[in-house]
């Protein structure tokens, strides 16, 4: 594994590595919302992304070993700052049951998602209920 200092989203780095099929895969941990001088109430709520972002072209040439970006998979998880240490060990699970494609890795996420869609192999953009609740003061349609 390999983590930079620089991403697409305001230097909050990333960290990438190899597959077991020789592609290259990134995570990025960005604020999605956070409070400013204009709207000093917005909520601050993180954004994990997997495999999905401007700079992958960039990240292609840091890794010349590689076959290439990992194009096949990619994954965003909306969060409060408070559960994401609580997700870190599903983020892992997730990913070695992607790469070995065995979904029986996953394991039962620790904070509940708000979802539309019945099959959860199907999403690739989730958001923990917490997270939608504090956007919209309300349930907010995810985009899957």
């Amino acid at each position: 594994m390999k983590i930079s200092s620089t991403s697409y989203s305001s230097n909050s780095p990333i960290a990438s590595w190899i597959d077991n099929r020789e592609q290259l895969n990134y995570v990025n941990i960005y604020a999605y919302t956070a409070p400013d001088e204009i709207n000093p109430l917005r909520p601050f709520i993180l954004r994990l992304a997997i495999n999905k972002s401007a700079l992958q072209f960039m990240m292609a040439k840091k890794w010349q070993k590689s076959r290439g970006l990992n194009l096949l998979w990619e994954f965003e998880l909306t969060i409060l700052p408070t559960e994401i240490l609580d997700f870190l060990p599903w983020i892992v699970s997730l990913v070695e049951a992607q790469n070995q494609v065995a979904p029986s890795l996953l394991q039962p996420p620790p904070h509940p998602f708000e979802l539309k869609v019945p099959n959860f192999a199907l999403c690739n953009n989730l958001w923990t209920l917490e997270a939608c609740l504090l956007t919209k003061g309300k349930v907010m349609e995810p985009a899957f």
